[in-house]
């Protein structure tokens, strides 16, 4: 690993880096994994990953197969981009398309994959103040509460849900400002428990809330597609490698970190993983019928050149 990337995992500190201890035994002996044994892979992800245990759960076969172990850097989309960016990190799991093309366009990932999905929801009290509970549009919950002046806690750290939040203001219409919208710069573990301690709206990822409702109070009052609400709430996620032509990075590892991401066994574990009895992802990297703008960011083929 680079200098300034052991740098950067020492300063990130306990809070946002959660080192999961790999195996130094290579399973059957295959000479596939002999390459990487004993390495350490950086992956840059999204608080919601690490949140609801699932990064645990998926981490841990891979680490044993490879004889490798994975340091995961826990943070919003856009620090986990921008992390990436600065050659900090060697792969990338996120949650916000229109960042990650940015990211794609300008050279810094190669080998985008899907891998799975939820959708985000919009959570209150369950007095539900604003009476925005049942709302078929995202937007008309939004300007309702901006209209009601009821509170609301954006995470406000340029993460996946907060793009998608700023989405639905604009689409809006509505500047969200003044003393009923409190930006946080959190989490969306910690944004749910400021919202909660002060009886506030959120936008929520569904999975982190799920793995969050047993303690505290707040209810779904819009939902996402996942149970018929609105599209313009799905949340996919995806995966890159951070390019080796630009950045000194191990890309061996990625690219097998990839595979096994995107592979039947770890869409199983995506598929089987619950919290509180409760399917908090699911799988989309496998399909008879692929996407393939999957692989390119949006408009790629319409700026290619023709030979």
């Amino acid at each position: 690993m680079p200098i300034q990337r052991r740098t950067f995992l020492a300063a990130a500190g306990t809070g946002a880096v959660a080192g999961l201890a790999g195996c130094s035994q290579i399973l059957g002996g295959n000479d596939q994994t002999a390459g990487v044994a004993g390495e350490t892979l950086t992956l840059t992800t999204t608080t919601s990953t690490y949140d609801t245990g699932l990064l645990g759960e998926l981490n841990g076969p891979f680490e044993e197969m490879y004889g490798v172990s994975v340091d995961s850097v826990a943070q919003g989309t856009g620090a986990a981009l921008e992390t990436a960016r600065n050659g900090d990190s060697d792969v990338v799991m996120v949650h916000a398309r229109s960042l990650e093309d940015e990211f794609m366009r300008n050279g810094h990932g190669v080998n985008r994959r899907d891998i799975m999905f939820n959708d985000f929801v919009i959570v209150g009290p369950e007095g539900d103040p604003a009476g925005i509970q049942g709302m078929a549009s995202a937007t008309e919950a939004f300007t309702t509460i901006a209209n009601s002046e009821s509170m609301f806690v954006s995470r406000g750290d340029n993460s996946g849900t907060h793009t998608k939040e700023l989405l639905i203001w604009e689409q809006a219409g509505v500047e969200p400002g003044g003393d009923w919208y409190q930006e946080t710069g959190t989490g969306m573990g910690e944004a749910l428990n400021i919202a909660n301690e002060q009886g506030a709206y959120t936008l929520s990822d569904r999975g982190t809330y799920l793995s969050q409702r047993s303690e505290i109070d707040l209810v779904i009052l819009v939902q996402g597609p996942i149970e018929g609400g609105p599209e313009t709430l799905a949340n996919p996620y995806g995966i890159m490698a951070v390019n080796p032509a630009v950045h000194d990075v191990n890309y061996d590892l990625s690219m097998a970190y990839i595979g096994y991401i995107t592979s039947p066994q770890a869409q199983d574990l995506i598929d089987g993983y619950r919290a509180n009895g409760e399917q908090l992802f699911f799988p989309r990297a496998l399909s008879e019928d692929p996407d393939f703008q999957q692989y390119v960011p949006e408009g790629w083929s319409s700026n290619a050149t023709s030979g």
